[in-house]
Order: C-alpha cells, then sequence, then structure tokens
C-alpha cells in the first residue's frame, strides 16, 4: 500500500508566542495542517524580551528529538538580535520583521507607512482582548492614571490591526483608545504575513 501525502508529510512543530495561538489555530484548521503541532510560551514575555531567546531555546531543545523541523513563531521582538543568533545557530526559521504589527500589516505595507505612522499605538486582536491586562494595568494607569501623559505623550492615534471582523474585539479597541485619549483608527489586516507562513508548512 502506497502511504497518503498527508502520512509522508514531515511533522513540523510552531514554537509560538501565546499571542498568536488563537490565529495560528485558525489557520492550521483551515488549511488542514494535520502534521503540524503548536507549542506556544507565555505571552507576557514580551514585558522581559531579554529572556525570549532563552525561553525559545529551551523549548527547541526539549522538541528537537521530536519533530522533523521546528519553526519559530516570533518576529524579532525588541530581542536586541539574541533571538536571530540563536536561530541561526539552531538552523530554525522565524516569522520576519521586527514585530506583529509588521507582519499582520505586510511588511512592505508597514515600512511604508511607518513614517506616517510615528504617532500610532497599535493594537491587534489579542491586544484589544487583553487591553485591561497587558496595556493598562501592565503599566499601572489603573493605578496612576496621571502616567497617562508620561506613556502616551508622543502619540496622537491607535490604530487597531484587526485580524479578523469581530464587532466585539472593534468596540474594545475604540474604548481603549477613549480610555489612553488617543484618536481611533481601524485597518482590516487579516493575518497577513502570518498566514503565509503557517499555510506553507
Amino acid at each position: 500500500m502506497i502511504p497518503s501525502s498527508a502520512e509522508t508529510r514531515e511533522s513540523v512543530l510552531i514554537i509560538a508566542c501565546g499571542a498568536l495561538s488563537r490565529e495560528i489555530l485558525t489557520l492550521k484548521n483551515a488549511n488542514k495542517l494535520n502534521h503540524v503541532t503548536l507549542r506556544c510560551l507565555p505571552a507576557d514575555l514580551h514585558n522581559q524580551p531579554d529572556q525570549i531567546a532563552g525561553e525559545v531555546g529551551r523549548a527547541i531543545a526539549k522538541a528537537r528529538s521530536e519533530f522533523d523541523r521546528i519553526v519559530v513563531a516570533y518576529a524579532e521582538c525588541g530581542t536586541g538580535g539574541t533571538l536571530d543568533r540563536l536561530l541561526e545557530t539552531e538552523g530554525v526559521e522565524r516569522l520576519e520583521g521586527p514585530h506583529c504589527y509588521a507582519f499582520y500589516s505586510g511588511l512592505d505595507t508597514f515600512f511604508a507607512e511607518s513614517e506616517r505612522d510615528i504617532d500610532a499605538f497599535y493594537l491587534t486582536d489579542f491586544l484589544a482582548r487583553h487591553f485591561d491586562r497587558l496595556v493598562y494595568q501592565a503599566l499601572g494607569l489603573d493605578r496612576h492614571p496621571e502616567l497617562r501623559d508620561e506613556y502616551f505623550r508622543h502619540y496622537s492615534r491607535l490604530v487597531y490591526l484587526a485580524q479578523c471582523e469581530d464587532e466585539g474585539l472593534m468596540t474594545r479597541a475604540r474604548n481603549a483608545a477613549q480610555r489612553l485619549q488617543l484618536k481611533f483608527e481601524t485597518r482590516q489586516t487579516g493575518y497577513g504575513e502570518l498566514g503565509r507562513f503557517v499555510s506553507a508548512l
């Protein structure tokens, strides 16, 4: 009996930022990627970007013998080059781009708009969903609202980069803009480079 193409496909592990878990699972299921496994690291590692490379390295070492191929669903994410140096040593591919705002927007589009967006504070679906915990409370604005001017004095707009059409998330993002006293703008980006990255596995 000749094995089917699905049976002979190499096993792939995605080591991902927890902020991307919902989107990656949606893409995995939509593309019927049964040979792909997702393991996520905590999203709040972004509050300590110097720890990302170490955590990714440990996840790679733990999984190396289990999978034919490992890829990393992180952008550069403020690691100062440590993540890229690790992945080069390990021979592991990652998402292109400096951060998720860029790969959701599409790299060409993001860099073309970067000068115009110098005053923009970005939200994704994940950040809209968890705005209170990951932005408002993490910055201490719930306890010290006067810090708003210190943190956001260089921003005039909140730009919501929407991955899906969800009125509930749109309302959350709009409310976040009001709380930060920023003008609200939305862009329907879809999954951008993340969609292409996952569907090609």
